[in-house]
């Protein structure tokens, strides 16, 4: 049985891909280990990298003001990734490297044993919800999946470099207050 401790200890010496090889930190992921809201990423770019922390750059500085609009922030929500390593130059997140890594994502979420996943981005949405996912048409939809709800909103990158994304975001994130008020009753929004 995994304990948050053993599990990031475990994660930590991994090296099962060839990410591995040029990391500076496993980025594990952060926030509430008994959060009832569980946001996925798709992997960490350089800050996080560097720091060992989920979302820290300027899409986590996004993502922290989001999260502010509908009265959340990192210390009632888990944040972690597909993949726990930096990819080259940020680049999407090979197959082989996210099956390498999904099994910590896994193990997470039964530690967790979240109400709610929000998938950031494209990729998480493609490994989480369905392999086919097109989060310009699906983005703010609600899935369900052994009892947990689950949607996906554009990656908070996507947000910085398209801002014509933002007002669907908006709606997807009060959508997102919405399934917390009625689901989570140890978060209040």
């Amino acid at each position: 049985m995994d304990t948050w401790e053993s599990l990031r200890a475990e994660c930590l010496s991994c090296k099962a891909c060839s990410l591995a090889e040029r990391r500076n930190n496993v980025v594990f992921g952060d926030g509430a280990e008994d959060a009832e809201i569980l946001l996925i990423g798709e992997g960490p770019g350089q800050h996080e990298d560097e720091q060992g922390k989920p979302f820290v750059g300027r899409a986590g500085k996004l993502l922290d003001e989001m999260l502010e609009m509908v009265h959340l922030d990192r210390t009632k929500v888990y944040i972690a990734n597909i993949v726990k390593c930096r990819p080259p130059e940020n680049r999407d997140p090979l197959g082989v490297e996210q099956d390498a890594c999904i099994d910590w994502l896994r193990r997470q979420t039964a530690l967790l044993r979240p109400k709610i996943i929000v998938c950031l981005g494209r990729i998480a949405a493609k490994s989480i919800i369905k392999n086919d996912f097109r989060i310009t048409q699906e983005h703010g939809q609600w899935f369900e999946r052994n009892g947990v709800q689950i949607t996906a909103i554009y990656h908070p990158a996507a947000l910085l470099r398209d801002v014509h994304k933002r007002p669907a975001t908006f709606e997807d994130m009060k959508s997102i207050q919405a399934k917390v008020r009625e689901l989570c009753e140890h978060t209040e929004v």
